[in-house]
Order: C-alpha cells, then sequence, then structure tokens
C-alpha cells in the first residue's frame, strides 16, 4: 500500500485536468508539448510512506499513462504545464498538484487519501 501511494503520486504528477476555458477551445486530441517520456521522483515528507521512489510516466496528447497500468489515473496536463490528478488503486488514493516547464521539468506535491496519510513532493524530468 506505501508503495502505491507513492506511485500515485508521482504518476498523478503527470495527469491535470484542464481549465473549463481551455477545454472549451481545445481539442483534446491535439498533441500536447509536454508529451514524451518523464521520470518522476517521488519524495514523501511526512507520514509512514516509503521515503521516495522513481517512476517512468509517459504523456500522449496531454494524457499520462503508467507502463505497469496499475492504477487509474484521471486528469492531464494542460497547455500551460499545470498538473492537477487523481491517482486510484481501489480504494487508496493520491492527489497530485504541480507545473511542468516548457524545459523539460517539474515539480509539486502530492498527498494520499487513503487510510494511510503520506504527503510529499516530486520532481520531473523529461526523458523523450
Amino acid at each position: 500500500m506505501r508503495r502505491f501511494l507513492l506511485a500515485a503520486g508521482s504518476l498523478a504528477l503527470l495527469t491535470t485536468s484542464l481549465g473549463t476555458t481551455e477545454a472549451a477551445t481545445r481539442k483534446v486530441s491535439v498533441p500536447n508539448r509536454y508529451d514524451g517520456a518523464w521520470s518522476i521522483e517521488v519524495i514523501t515528507q511526512d507520514g509512514p510512506c516509503d521515503r521516495a521512489y522513481r517512476y517512468g510516466v509517459r504523456i500522449a496528447k496531454g494524457e499520462a499513462s503508467y507502463p505497469g497500468g496499475d492504477f487509474d489515473i484521471r486528469g492531464r496536463v494542460s497547455g500551460n504545464g499545470s498538473v492537477r490528478a487523481t491517482i486510484m488503486r481501489g480504494s487508496d488514493g493520491a492527489t497530485v498538484v504541480g507545473q511542468l516547464d516548457r524545459g523539460g521539468y517539474g515539480s509539486g506535491t502530492w498527498s494520499s487519501n487513503g487510510m494511510i496519510r503520506c504527503s510529499g513532493r516530486w520532481n520531473a524530468e523529461k526523458r523523450g
């Protein structure tokens, strides 16, 4: 469960919800400048979750996916790089917020919302 919470935080980093104005004017199928492979480092700062993990996440057309497929990801990376998402696995989950930049880096925070409460920060680097 601890590993899930951290993974959820890192994966959620790459998924975000578009603002209503942007969503109304932009087709979801349009490629996103943040599309590609990302390496995500998740660090726990509070709670009993494992200290740190690194995950590979793929963004395509603004939507994030995790090759392991063990998580339900809800959200998107907006056109300006803002990140807001929820990752779920069963009844456990995490909420992630942050920002990706055009230079291929990003950062933000995450917090679990399941039975085990943890929170921390994440860092991202685009790999391809």
